[in-house]
């Protein structure tokens, strides 16, 4: 590839709401499907999503993630490849609770939680783990395509702003500056040219 040929672009969007997300309920790694909500999410952003007209759709093993992969396969015709390096921060001992229950149990580990330092839930992942996975598939993801051309990744919220920051290079002090997707909210990274730096060029954008 040239300096001078088209820059890649990444969308990363965020799956539709679940009876989790309504209930404040720590999710993590428990398969919960998506609700009505969600659906009506998913269908209405998914012909945004094709509208960057993707050659390549990987999706979160998880089933919200499939599920919200599903809408935007049917509008690309694309073939969703699932991976589970696309998958939400695993919270240890604290997911299933609701934040209401987590805040009577341990107040002062979950201020800490709620302001986005998920490391603290015992027998969490680390910060640096869902880093490294999120880095690692995305950057696969992005050689898979040619100059010119869209990926698109259906992932999770926490893990998602991780995976930004991590692929531009910030700081965790500017990423937690960030507002998390919101449901079926999508970033947008591209390169202005060939093996140029990516950079943000669209987030939380929605239906």
């Amino acid at each position: 590839m040239t300096a001078g040929a088209p820059g890649r672009r990444l969308v990363l969007l965020r799956h539709g709401q679940t009876a989790w997300n309504l209930e404040l309920r720590v999710q993590g790694h428990h398969d919960v499907e998506i609700d009505d909500t969600g659906h009506r999410q998913a269908a209405a952003a998914a012909p945004l999503i094709a509208a960057y007209q993707p050659v390549a759709l990987w999706c979160s093993d998880l089933t919200r993630a499939r599920q919200t992969a599903a809408y935007v396969a049917k509008e690309t015709g694309l073939e969703p490849t699932y991976d589970e390096r696309l998958r939400e921060y695993y919270l240890g001992e604290r997911q299933g609770l609701t934040h209401a229950e987590y805040d009577a149990l341990a107040p002062e580990e979950f201020e800490t939680f709620r302001r986005g330092s998920y490391d603290v839930a015992p027998g969490a992942e680390s910060t640096e783990q869902v880093r490294a996975r999120m880095v690692e598939v995305l950057t696969e993801l992005l050689a898979s395509i040619g100059p010119g051309e869209t990926a698109v990744a259906v992932s999770h919220g926490a893990a998602g702003k991780v995976g930004l920051a991590a692929l531009l290079g910030w700081p965790d002090s500017v990423s937690d500056s960030l507002r998390g997707l919101g449901n079926c909210g999508w970033l947008v990274l591209e390169e202005p040219f060939s093996d140029a730096p990516l950079r943000l060029s669209a987030y939380n954008r929605k239906a």
